[in-house]
């Protein structure tokens, strides 16, 4: 393979010391380092001219890159694409919820080809379910000190300012603290298995930024398994204190004053506290959401979930009607143009198309409260279930809908702390 000449459109030239291969698709040269006394970096070795080129195959691990042939049982050991040993703390589906015995998916249909009856009859579901609700989530903007000074700094435009008033986790990074990345996917994640904090007996504070949709639930899932045992379903406690607690769940709110919380679990709980802000509820799913007994107490089942959770997108979704000739036919009132939600920081936008929109009985701003309906009984689902396991959840509003229209932050505290290590219980 003979290297390529640079052409008058190319970006930038070789840079000493890296590799004088010519990369016509980027248009620039490629910037592996090259050898000592060589031209080349070793992906491009054989662009040598004069130079005996040994054969290089595609990595069978990966073959986005190639290697030497003669060298490839040394490359296998050491390939970041190699199969890595599982740490202690991987448990497989650890924090996973389990399947229905009976599928519904059959009579699953889009929104859209609901009839106006279906929807009215969900909608009045939905109503009922969360009637009281509106009282329980409170404003709670805050703002802590080490942010005062980048706030106020002219330096700073409207993005930088927007951010930093939903996070101050960039500031609490010094020179002796200790950090350690775990790259695990939460759904498999056991707490108690992790070396430094099984062997310190550390406290642990769940924190989540935006955690998209199931995420929240596999997160919650997973703090709740450190305070005990895991059972059926997720429930960590014995199937009598369930049935008792399930009595207070119909008498009590799940989220109200303080001492008014019911049973709770003996134990102490290692976790100290949760916080997560919630979003993408659309990206939710039954078989993992933690809220299903809730649910079934209401007379709500995995039907009425998944359409709350494809609804709940009409809650942030700037709706807007659209012309008679792009729906090919009449205007229907509340019709989406590009229906779309998405949370601050990028993460998973959702664009319905037309064909997830409802009947034409709800306007814009109907939509959006449904919206925001089902948001609320997925909060409050959630926040049930951390009350039935020792916690005093609240579901607050953390920063203003102009900052983050996901501006929803569930917070929550053990009602029996485990004493930090060497203090007296």
């Amino acid at each position: 393979m003979a290297a390529s000449a640079p052409t008058p459109r190319a970006t930038g030239s070789q840079v000493e010391g890296r590799c004088g291969y010519y990369v016509a698709k980027k248009k620039r040269f490629c910037r592996m380092v090259a050898a000592a006394g060589k031209r080349f970096c070793g992906e491009h070795a054989g662009a040598a001219e004069g130079e005996s080129a040994r054969k290089r195959i595609l990595c069978p691990l990966d073959p986005k890159h190639t290697v030497y042939e003669d060298q490839l049982a040394k490359h296998l050991k050491k390939c970041n694409s190699r199969e890595k040993p599982t740490p202690d703390f991987f448990v497989q589906d650890i924090n996973a919820g389990l399947k229905d015995e009976t599928e519904i998916s059959e009579q699953l249909v889009p929104i859209s080809s609901l009839s106006e009856e279906q929807l009215e009859n969900l909608i009045m579901k939905l109503k009922k379910a969360t009637e009281g609700l509106n009282s329980t989530l409170r404003d709670q903007i805050m703002s802590h000190p080490a942010l005062h000074d980048a706030l106020t700094d002219p330096k700073n435009g409207d993005s930088a300012t927007k951010h930093l008033k939903q996070q101050v986790d960039g500031k609490h990074r010094k020179k002796n603290a200790v950090f350690e990345r775990l790259q695990i996917d939460i759904q498999h994640l056991c707490l108690n298995k992790i070396p430094v904090l099984s062997r310190e007996k550390l406290p642990v504070v769940g924190i989540g930024k935006h955690l998209c949709g199931v995420a929240t639930d596999l997160a919650l899932r997973c703090l709740v398994g450190a305070c005990g045992a895991r059972g059926e379903e997720g429930n960590e406690e014995p199937a009598a204190k369930r049935m008792k607690n399930d009595t207070a769940d119909r008498e009590t709110p799940a989220v109200a004053e303080e001492g008014s919380y019911g049973t709770v679990p003996e134990q102490c709980s290692p976790v100290a506290g949760i916080v997560i802000a919630l979003c993408c509820h659309h990206r939710c799913d039954w078989r993992h959401y933690v809220g299903r007994e809730h649910f079934r107490a209401l007379g709500l089942g995995a039907l009425e979930f998944h359409y709350f959770q494809r609804m709940s997108s009409w809650a942030t979704c700037g709706l807007r009607d659209v012309p008679m000739e792009v729906l090919g036919g009449p205007v229907r009132r509340g019709d989406p143009g590009a229906d779309s939600e998405e949370h601050d920081g990028g993460g998973h936008p959702v664009t319905e198309s037309h064909a997830e929109s409802p009947p034409g009985c709800l306007t814009v701003e109907e939509k959006k409260e449904v919206g925001r309906l089902c948001k609320l009984l997925i909060d409050h689902g959630r926040a049930e279930y951390l009350r039935r396991h020792g916690f005093r959840p609240a579901l607050q509003r953390y920063t203003e809908p102009a900052v983050s229209p996901e501006n929803v932050l569930l917070t929550a505290v053990p009602h029996r702390p485990c004493p930090a290590p060497g203090a007296s219980a």
